[in-house]
Formats: structure tokens, sequence, C-alpha cells
């Protein structure tokens, strides 16, 4: 019960920080899929040359969009 109203009193107390933190949110997630997106196009001679497989795309869109600051 006081976890709840912790989260309401944060909601209620800074409503421009949590529009912040979901616009952070949406900004990485585009990086991930325009990361994923751009890495798909390429081919495996091209992934290659970036030494890396087709099953890593994921991974490095991932470290690239959340792991990075």
């Amino acid at each position: 019960m006081a976890a709840a109203q912790q989260i309401s009193a944060v909601s209620i107390a800074s409503p421009v920080g949590f529009l912040d933190s979901l616009m952070v949110k949406f900004v990485r997630y585009r990086l991930y899929r325009r990361t994923v997106n751009e890495l798909s196009e390429l081919t495996a001679r091209d992934l290659a040359d970036l030494g890396l497989n087709r099953s890593e795309i994921k991974r490095v869109a991932y470290q690239a969009a959340y792991e990075h600051n």
C-alpha cells in the first residue's frame, strides 16, 4: 500500500519528470529500431566487414540504444 502511495505522489508531484522519462524511452526505442533496420539492410559481406553476423544485429542495436549513455 505504501508503494502505491509513493508512486502516485511521484506522478502527481513531477508530471514533467514523468513526461521526460517517457520521451527518453521513446527516443531510445526509436534508436533501437532504426539501428536494427539499417543493419538488416546490409549484405552479409558488409556485416562481416564490421565484424558482425546477422544474428548479432539485435544485440548490437540494444547496446547502442540502451547501454550507451
